[in-house]
């Protein structure tokens, strides 16, 4: 059985912020699985539901509907929800994280000409490219030096930075926002250089883990819900996936939480394995791709303070891919517009391999031949 409270069933939420609030296609979600799926599996949604409590000892769960549901193995998959900004109420100051947010966006789009982005992180960078290629005038606000710098660092966020004012979005970076106010024809976006006039706010300002169920019910909490490797967390028979899990990898050594879409895919089917008793730990390296204008920006892997910075391509020409080493092995690589740099490095990543900063910058230097051959057994005469 699953528990949503949602009204629609499980779709994909990367186009929610691309292609679906740039009114492509016909308005409908892009399912998980169809429809007919469900019942053909013998899986029971129950929608427009939320659990309220659970009892790990009774192995309880407690519903809106006020029904109580006992069982077996439960999954926390409660995601994340969107911050918002406090002491704001207006009904065109939006958060986007959900098909009725992403819905209701889509909506205001196609009536407003100016649009302010609080944020220039993930969300707020791909609502300001579909805005952008809907004619819209877009403004970013970001409180950091450049877009997208807790991901991609300065440097790599700067070349972001510049690809969206090149496309005509005016970004104010280093810039914090007062408060908003909305008068009968327009929200004014107060911020400590300027004022802003738009029709339409958007607030990308992060997320926060929907923990308060498994906080409540006594689980193990550290910004997410701990769990170790085989997505257990510190009550029997509870399990927790995707944006919320806070998992312990085993390659790592140390406990993640990422919220993305492509772990979260993988990590669902972990935990359903491990719920099985095959005893699988999840190791995946954490891949993500962002679609902005016509680049495609793609990172896999995870550095740490100290590591070096390689890079293959041009960050001028906006077709390279940044490398980063530790020794001789690498860590991570974020690319734009070189999707098959991060597929060759994604099999790299947790195998043994040897790279030089030579071989990364020579691009006659393929990526597959990082990894060591095995010599042939000596024949003794």
């Amino acid at each position: 059985m699953i528990v949503s409270d949602d009204h629609t069933l499980p779709y994909e939420r990367p186009p929610l912020s691309k292609e679906y609030l740039g009114h492509d296609g016909d308005g409908r979600p892009t399912l998980v699985k169809p429809e007919n799926w469900y019942a053909e599996h013998q899986v029971t949604v129950r929608l427009n539901t939320r659990a309220t409590r659970i009892d790990p000892g009774a192995k309880r769960i407690e519903l809106s509907s006020s029904e109580k549901l006992e069982y077996t193995k439960l999954l926390l998959a409660t995601g994340v929800r969107a911050r918002s900004l406090p002491h704001v109420t207006s009904d065109r100051v939006l958060t986007l994280r959900s098909l009725s947010d992403a819905t209701r966006i889509r909506q205001l789009l196609a009536k407003v000409d100016t649009v302010a982005i609080l944020g220039g992180g993930f969300i707020g960078c791909e609502a300001a490219s579909t805005a952008i290629s809907m004619g819209k005038r877009v403004t970013i606000v970001e409180r950091s030096s450049t877009l997208m710098e807790a991901a991609l660092g300065a440097t790599l966020g700067g070349v972001m930075t510049d690809v969206h004012r090149a496309a005509g979005v005016h970004v104010m970076t280093g810039c914090v926002v007062h408060n908003i106010e909305q008068t009968p024809t327009s929200l004014v976006v107060r911020t400590d250089r300027r004022v802003i006039e738009a029709d339409l706010v958007l607030v990308g300002a992060g997320s926060q883990p929907n923990i308060d169920l498994a906080e409540e019910a006594g689980l193990r909490t550290n910004g997410g819900i701990v769990t170790d490797e085989y997505s257990r967390t510190s009550a029997v028979d509870i399990y927790a996936a995707g944006d919320v899990a806070s998992i312990l990898h085993p390659f790592y050594g140390a406990h993640l939480r990422v919220e993305h879409h492509d772990t979260a895919m993988h990590h669902g089917a972990s935990a359903a394995k491990n719920m099985l008793d095959l005893n699988e730990p999840f190791s995946e390296s954490h891949w993500f791709w962002s679609d902005q204008y016509t680049h495609n920006l793609q990172q896999a892997g995870r550095s740490e303070p100290g590591d070096e910075v390689i890079v293959r391509g041009s960050l001028d020409d906006l077709d390279f891919s940044a490398f980063s080493l530790r020794g001789a092995r690498i860590t991570k690589v974020i690319s734009l517009n070189r999707p098959r740099d991060v597929l060759a490095t994604r099999r790299l990543l947790f195998s043994e391999h040897q790279a030089s900063p030579d071989q990364l910058k020579d691009e006659s230097t393929p990526l597959n031949r990082l990894v060591p051959r095995e010599r042939p057994n000596r024949v003794e005469a």
